[in-house]
């Protein structure tokens, strides 16, 4: 049996599941923000039910927000900053007192995708998190690809390419920089947008739906997010020229995107020609914790 525990900002989620994919159960809890150990604990706690209540011992990935330095291990890199400077894995071993893998929480989704999702069949898979953060993972032959220094898709903390005059030089970022991708293409930075033009808080879903209406403000707002992160995902395709390209996270959700963004995306790439797929992740949310588990795929 393999065990993947995806551990988020927002909720801790874990699956037992079988080699060939075929989940026994699933478990998620909301996630003790800003309380380290509390989620540890959680952690401990979600696989020993999972165990209990398959009534079998499985191996153990879990897939983190952030990533670990390579050399010291310590959390790096991570929106929940709770997690930064860290001795991650250690703590966790500490913990569980078990072996197990501990990976960023995108490369368990981008390999989950290219195992058995959306970009299953392709060789290199460029997997996007469009959530209450933006983040990605690379996939290639179906395994995570990290590099020398753990930090393969870090696309979200790169710069906003060919800013306009209003973009510079960005808003902050909890990374301590200015501008990055996913201050512009989060969930949150949509609803962000359209907050300070109208005073009013909604949720994504909401301003998407005002947008099917007919509302011009939200059906504007929408244009400028697919050019942003069109804007973003031409860099990739410019320089990885990945076989596709699969979506996750909330903003994944809105089917507009795989009408709009091909397009926007088309007039950004330095060919003349753009034949790179664009499609919505498989599994959704469960792309994360089924990642987890595989990373003891062979």
């Amino acid at each position: 049996m393999l065990i993947g525990i995806d551990w988020g900002g927002t909720k801790i989620e874990g699956v037992a599941m079988e080699h060939d994919g075929r989940e026994l159960l699933r478990l998620r809890e909301a996630t003790p923000r800003h309380d380290y150990f509390g989620c540890i604990h959680l952690i401990k706690t979600m696989i020993d039910a999972l165990e209990s209540q398959t009534g079998r011992t499985g191996s153990i990935g879990i897939g983190i927000p952030g990533s670990l330095e390579p050399a010291s291990r310590l959390g790096k890199g991570a929106s929940s900053t709770w997690l930064l400077g860290r001795p991650v894995e250690k703590d966790l071993y500490e913990a569980i007192k078990r072996e197990m893998r501990v990976e960023n929480d995108a490369d368990c989704f981008a390999a989950s995708e290219a195992l058995d999702g959306a970009g299953a069949g392709h060789n290199v898979v460029f997997a996007v998190i469009l959530g209450s953060g933006a983040g990605a993972g690379i996939a290639v032959g179906g395994k995570a690809h990290h590099g020398p220094n753990n930090s393969g898709g870090e696309w979200g903390h790169n710069p906003l390419p060919f800013p306009n005059v209003t973009e510079i030089s960005g808003k902050p970022c909890y990374c301590g920089r200015h501008g990055c991708m996913e201050t512009w293409v989060s969930g949150r930075a949509f609803e962000a947008e359209y907050a300070s033009h109208t005073n009013e808080q909604l949720k994504a879903s909401e301003i998407i739906e005002k947008k099917r209406m007919g509302d011009r403000l939200a059906g504007l707002l929408w244009d400028r997010y697919v050019d942003r992160v069109a804007r973003g995902l031409a860099t990739v395709v410019n320089t990885l020229d990945p076989d596709i390209l699969v979506m996750g996270g909330g903003m994944s959700n809105v089917e507009e995107l795989y009408r709009d963004l091909p397009r926007e995306l088309a007039k950004r790439t330095f060919s003349t020609v753009f034949n790179t797929p664009i499609r919505k992740a498989v599994h959704g949310d469960s792309s994360g914790v089924r990642g987890a588990a595989w990373l003891w795929k062979s």
